[in-house]
């Protein structure tokens, strides 16, 4: 056989493979959205757990510089995050049930603060009829059913959760601490495992990126968040609006979910003015200030303090929080922009089109010009 006809011959063979590995990926990524949709309750749990725990690696790493034992500060990491978890359940939920409470009752009164503004849209009153009374009977009327004891702890909401949600709780928390503890031999077996110096070099720079770049910007991001719930709460707290810090901490949650999270929390804070104050234009008033302050987080804060190093594009975040909120609702949205920050880091480093060559060392679906070249050669000196 000539070595032409074996060149061709193997460029057959790889475009064969290149075939079956691209139909197979297309297949694979049409499935997959459809495969964490309907296995949520293994994957949700499993996705965030990471999310987390990878946000965690740099607390994680100060204590084991300090010289604590892996175990003991992965176990200290946990337990810190459950401290935080519980005060933010503590402060949102109890208070918010008791809102619930209260809704049915002062639907009358957010139906009169709106009489203004209908009068002169006389239009919208059969629509504000009917959403009363779908709220007055429906879902409105079933929260006030269910949240008759809120969960005052993370333990107390365990116990009152479906046997699911604490398998799910539990093994997040289990997820969490043995990726923690086991992260310093984990990222060192990782790295040594590879045959040549450059990909053990590419390994640990993408692992240092993706812990870099999420828990910058989870930990940024939760302390902006926590600034703008807090200063928002004050705010309230000044103009009377009752459990100011229920507010500032829905706030700081929902700050979370770019565009729609803003926007969710100001229609839940005009609702939440209408049933306390008796003028419509005071009712308004705690929405308006939250507006007022996500604009200037937004626009000066955030972006003076992120920079470019985490600035992504707009189009790609609302994709990302459609996707992840179609697949796993409010917890998929909330996870949206960390899932986006891992996959373009590992993307980037990863290079285009040869991940698979990045991923094992050495590209799977192409021969290397300089091996076929030299086999060409080695032939031709054969045949000589």
């Amino acid at each position: 056989m000539t070595p032409q006809e074996q060149q061709e011959i193997n460029r057959r063979r790889d475009r064969l493979l290149a075939s079956i590995a691209l139909t197979t990926g297309i297949g694979l990524v049409l499935a997959l959205p459809f495969a964490l949709r309907e296995g949520a309750e293994f994957f949700l749990p499993l996705t965030a757990a990471l999310v987390i725990a990878i946000a965690l690696v740099p607390f994680l790493e100060w204590m084991e510089r300090r010289r604590v034992p892996s175990p003991l500060a992965a176990l200290t990491a946990v337990i810190v995050f459950l401290l935080v978890a519980n005060t933010a359940l503590v402060l949102i939920v109890v208070p918010a049930a008791d809102w619930f409470r209260l809704l049915p009752e002062r639907l009358p009164k957010i139906q009169n603060n709106l009489a203004p503004l209908i009068d002169f849209y006389s239009q919208l009153q059969r629509f504000v009829d009917e959403t009363v009374r779908m709220l007055a009977t429906g879902p409105v009327a079933a929260a006030q059913t269910a949240a008759v004891d809120a969960p005052r702890s993370l333990l107390q909401f365990a116990a009152t959760s479906a046997p699911a949600a604490i398998i799910q709780m539990v093994f997040a928390m289990l997820i969490i601490y043995f990726f923690l503890a086991g992260w310093t031999k984990l990222r060192r077996r990782t790295i040594n495992s590879r045959e040549s110096f450059d990909g053990a070099m590419a390994v640990a720079r993408v692992i240092q990126n993706v812990v870099d770049a999420t828990s910058a910007y989870v930990l940024t991001i939760a302390t902006i968040n926590l600034c703008l719930g807090l200063a928002v709460a004050f705010a309230l707290w000044l103009i009377g609006m009752p459990s100011p810090l229920m507010w500032g901490g829905i706030v700081a949650l929902l700050n979370f979910v770019p565009y729609f999270g803003p926007m969710l929390v100001a229609v839940l804070l005009a609702l939440g003015g209408l049933m306390v104050f008796d003028d419509v234009w005071k009712a308004l008033l705690p929405a308006a200030l939250q507006i007022g302050f996500h604009l200037v987080e937004a626009n000066f804060v955030t972006p003076t303090i992120l920079g470019r190093r985490l600035t992504m594009n707009p189009l790609l975040i609302l994709v990302s929080l459609t996707f992840w909120g179609w697949v796993w609702g409010t917890p998929g949205a909330l996870l949206g922009v960390p899932l986006l920050i891992i996959i373009q880091t590992v993307v980037s480093a990863a290079g285009t089109p040869d991940i698979a060559g990045f991923l094992f060392e050495r590209g799977t679906l192409t021969v290397p010009p300089r091996k076929e070249n030299d086999e060409s050669r080695e032939t031709d000196v054969a045949g000589g």
